[in-house]
């Protein structure tokens, strides 16, 4: 019997023992379960702007982990090797444990967790379960995702999370399909955490791709309908993955488009300039 996957828009229709295209979540059984559920490939103390965030605890560290698996097909990704599932070294990691390190770290200035480095969403349940345990702890929760989520599962998660960064990959439906996303879903959960938490934004600039100053005014003329207080990031691109025939993205480009955001935003960052 096929069961489907109900988190993101993808939808997968996953007969018995299949995995959907996320490559961390399966049918076994007649469920859908998370294959990534307490299974780490990262874990590290971070400074808090790595996420990144800037408004949100300036100067602190947090614990952030990551686990495997990624609903987009980005083919600039970054952790290419972790987003593409269970064939990553992995350790055991239960929620009770995760929690424990954090308090533990509290002393080197640790403010809480961060599910990260992979596409988190992609193992709902294990952020949801130790979102629940990190709050109960007295400390905070920081996710940062491609808000690829439907908008019932998100609905439930925000109320346990303190801070947000939201990559908003360009402002093209097109191009957004090319991803193996979809933009609409994506400004759902950048408007629905913006009502939650703190939020910003991030936004990779790619050379030939999304480096228009027609597609970041549009960008950032939707971000700020939702709250012109939104910061957002406008980060450099460099060869990775499937791209390393592209070149980096000219310093110039980011810094023009920064300028372009700032039309409509208060605060926009560039990054890896």
């Amino acid at each position: 019997m096929r069961e489907t996957c109900e988190l993101c828009f993808h939808h997968c229709s996953l007969a018995e023992g299949q995995t959907g295209l996320c490559r961390a979540r399966a049918n076994r059984g007649g469920r859908i379960l998370p294959l990534n559920y307490g299974r780490l490939t990262a874990l590290a103390l971070d400074p808090i702007e790595k996420k990144p965030l800037r408004r949100f605890h300036p100067g602190s560290l947090i614990l952030s982990a990551g686990s495997f698996g990624c609903n987009l097909g980005c083919p600039f990704c970054q952790n290419a090797e972790i987003a593409a599932g269970a064939e990553t070294p992995t350790r055991d990691c239960a929620p009770e444990e995760l929690v424990q390190q954090a308090l533990r770290l509290r002393g080197q200035g640790n403010i809480g967790v961060a599910y990260t480095y992979n596409e988190p969403l992609v193992g709902y349940e294990y952020v949801r379960d130790c979102a629940g345990l990190v709050r109960q702890a007295g400390m905070l929760n920081v996710l940062v995702t491609n808000g690829t989520i439907e908008e019932k599962p998100w609905r439930e998660l925000l109320p346990l999370l303190d801070a947000v960064n939201i990559d908003l990959k360009g402002f093209s439906p097109d191009w957004y399909r090319r991803l193996g996303g979809e933009l609409e879903t994506v400004k759902r959960s950048i408007a629905l955490a913006a009502a939650n938490c703190h939020l910003e934004v991030t936004t990779l600039v790619v050379p030939g791709e999304n480096d228009s100053e027609e597609e970041m005014r549009a960008l950032s003329a939707w971000l700020a309908s939702v709250s012109p207080d939104i910061p957002l990031h406008v980060s450099r691109f460099f060869p990775r993955y499937r791209m390393q025939d592209r070149p980096p993205t000219p310093v110039q480009t980011v810094y023009r488009l920064a300028q372009v955001a700032r039309e409509n935003l208060r605060v926009v960052y560039t990054g890896n300039c």
